[in-house]
């Protein structure tokens, strides 16, 4: 293995989310390079269906804070990254070149938001390849309405995820992760035994617990909660069914504000149609 094939092995597995950063300028050159590293992300049909929107003005960043859940590295960090679906370029591109345009639908959404993430993947590493930090943001899907709103995102944009990006004031450990078999499967999909199961957890539910343990505000909700075990934690404290369904509302609406409803549209069109034809 050569020099450079470990280095970029090394890179890759000290991913760490950095929460801290100093109030440093990120230089506009490694801006550009890590953003044109986007660039070369693989994209369906070479569409290059997203945009990247590049926030550093103090006061939008203050009217992100609340629908980034009030996250402190939005206002720390110098600057904030979101990635969008967008199929607005694409389709305007289609109307002056006069080509039918089917990019309306939820394939649609799911083909640009694909690209989307590839391409922040590729920004972020780059990143990090310069010394910088990031931590994605799972708020920019979640209230993706408010942040579309703040960022002035015309139809057919949705913002798809985000991540703070700035020189670290911070050195923290690498977060556990599954090991490779509980995630890797060979040649079909490889259903675990309960004790399989088990050990995929074991770590995770050790070390999982001791870190969201050691975050006073959590810990007093796990407590008030009365949940014992990480698996409980996750589903009935950080992640509930409430706040999921609250969540997708959301993001459904939007997609149906933003032009991505054609094919529920259609469907419901035809199904008329027919009801009436029946009839």
């Amino acid at each position: 293995m050569t020099d450079s094939t470990t280095a970029m092995l090394n890179h890759l597995l000290s991913h760490r989310s950095i929460r801290a950063y100093r109030s440093d300028p990120v230089d506009e050159g490694v801006l550009r390079d890590c953003l044109a590293a986007g660039l070369r992300a693989s994209s369906s049909g070479n569409m290059q269906s997203y945009s990247v929107i590049v926030t550093s003005d103090p006061a939008l960043r203050e009217r992100l804070f609340e629908p980034h859940m009030r996250q402190s590295m939005v206002l720390d960090a110098p600057l904030l990254l979101t990635f969008c679906a967008d199929m607005h370029r694409m389709r305007r591109w289609l109307a002056r070149s006069d080509a039918p345009d089917g990019f309306d639908d939820l394939m649609s959404f799911m083909v640009a938001a694909i690209d989307a993430v590839l391409a922040s993947q590729n920004v972020a590493l780059a990143a990090e390849a310069h010394g910088l930090g990031v931590c994605y943001m799972g708020s920019t899907l979640a209230n993706c309405d408010l942040v579309g709103e703040v960022l002035e995102l015309p139809p057919s944009v949705v913002p798809v995820v985000g991540f703070s990006l700035g020189h670290p004031a911070e050195d923290p450990a690498p977060r556990d992760r599954l090991p490779l078999d509980g995630i890797v499967h060979r040649e079909t999909y490889r259903v675990p035994s309960d004790e399989g199961l088990a050990a995929i957890y074991a770590e995770r539910e050790v070390r999982g617990w001791e870190r969201y343990m050691a975050v006073p505000d959590l810990r007093a909700r796990v407590e008030a909660a009365g949940v014992t075990n990480l698996a409980q934690l996750y589903s009935a404290v950080k992640y509930t069914r409430e706040s999921h369904d609250a969540f997708s509302s959301r993001v459904r609406a939007y997609l149906a504000r933003q032009g991505f409803a054609g094919d529920l549209e259609r469907g419901d069109a035809v199904r008329g149609e027919a009801v009436r034809g029946e009839a």
